[in-house]
């Protein structure tokens, strides 16, 4: 399997996250990469390309030109101020002030675009950002092209970044990228499956009212888990989009058994529908030793769901999410890709 890469995604490299009341490092680093890629060529899984450049024109397909904006001057803004830590929201428009008048002011405008007070805006954000989605482009292009399965070891991720917001680590939504390129080229009807612990917020909200994306969630109960606003079952599409948004929330404590459960009906949906290109969002924080995540899911657990993914038969392309327990986030994510190719797991 090909796997696109680039160290430019690593010029993110942020030292400030909220958790637990706490200004700490953030759980989403560096370093998630680097153990990854040592893992894909232990494995000898196959080789590792430098994607190519597809500039801003697809992700103006998906996300809104004034948050695009925002997020490419947001540092040297930010600096500007004379500010010495990291760019953070701290005020949002909430349910008593809906913010329909975007501020002036970069912190009103930080909050205007941020999802959650997570995830700062740093030097080198936006070209790791930009870095990520063209990684996810060229793995996309090449099942298109060839109908072979690729690995876009994306970084940042993607799937919390909505329309018109950033937060959960993400920024650009690179698998609503890849899906709408995808069909932009030619197919009429793209599956993104969600397996991350956390459901995809920015995923649904993108394809919520559409037809053409088939989006598949497996995930912790918003009513436990981050990002605790979106992923209930009822919310399944509106118009053109109803029936097409598919919610799988779980309790905490879910072990593999009931999990696969969910997963067996979300594959059985995908080929009713008819799609002709699977793009998973691959986080592996369903781990069991996970330290943001409640699932129990073992590393042994995600070569069986690489095998029920090949069962589809279909041109598939995998990015990279969540998974936060660095020490074993390559061999899980390894396991996916060789389970997907009908290999022997990675050695823990």
């Amino acid at each position: 399997m090909l796997t696109f890469h680039t160290a430019a995604t690593q010029q993110r490299r942020a030292r400030t996250e909220l958790d637990g009341g706490v200004l700490v490092t953030p759980y989403e680093c560096p370093e998630r990469v680097d153990l990854v890629l040592e893992h894909v060529h232990a494995s000898r899984l196959g080789e590792v390309r430098e994607p190519d450049a597809f500039g801003l024109a697809p992700v103006l397909a998906i996300h809104d030109r004034g948050y695009v904006d925002f997020l490419a001057g947001c540092w040297d803004e930010w600096r500007s101020l004379g500010r010495q830590g990291e760019a953070i929201a701290w005020i949002w428009p909430t349910r008593t002030m809906p913010g329909e008048i975007l501020p002036d002011h970069l912190d009103g405008r930080l909050g205007h675009y941020a999802l959650s007070a997570d995830t700062s805006i740093c030097e080198g954000t936006f070209e790791a950002a930009q870095a990520s989605k063209d990684i996810a482009l060229s793995a996309v292009r090449h099942s298109l092209t060839t109908g072979e399965p690729a690995f876009g070891l994306c970084r940042p991720p993607g799937h919390h970044a909505a329309t018109d917001q950033f937060g959960g680590y993400c920024f650009f939504n690179n698998a609503a990228i890849a899906a709408q390129y995808a069909l932009d080229h030619g197919l009429g009807r793209v599956a993104v499956l969600d397996i991350d612990f956390h459901h995809g917020n920015g995923t649904q909200q993108i394809f919520y009212e559409r037809d053409d994306v088939l989006f598949l969630s497996l995930h912790g109960d918003p009513r436990q888990c981050f990002p605790y606003f979106l992923g209930h079952a009822e919310e399944i599409g509106c118009g053109k989009g109803e029936g097409f948004n598919v919610n799988y929330p779980l309790p905490p404590g879910t072990d593999f058994a009931a999990w696969a459960g969910a997963l067996d009906d979300a594959l059985e949906r995908i080929r009713a529908a008819g799609c002709e290109l699977l793009v998973v969002s691959l986080g592996v924080d369903a781990f069991e030793n996970d330290p943001i995540s409640e699932f129990k899911l073992t590393s042994d657990d995600f070569t069986e769901v690489g095998r029920r993914l090949a069962g589809l038969g279909l041109p598939t392309t995998f990015l990279l999410e969540g998974g936060y327990a660095v020490e074993e986030i390559g061999i899980n994510v390894v396991n996916v890709l060789s389970g997907f190719e009908g290999r022997a797991a990675a050695s823990e």
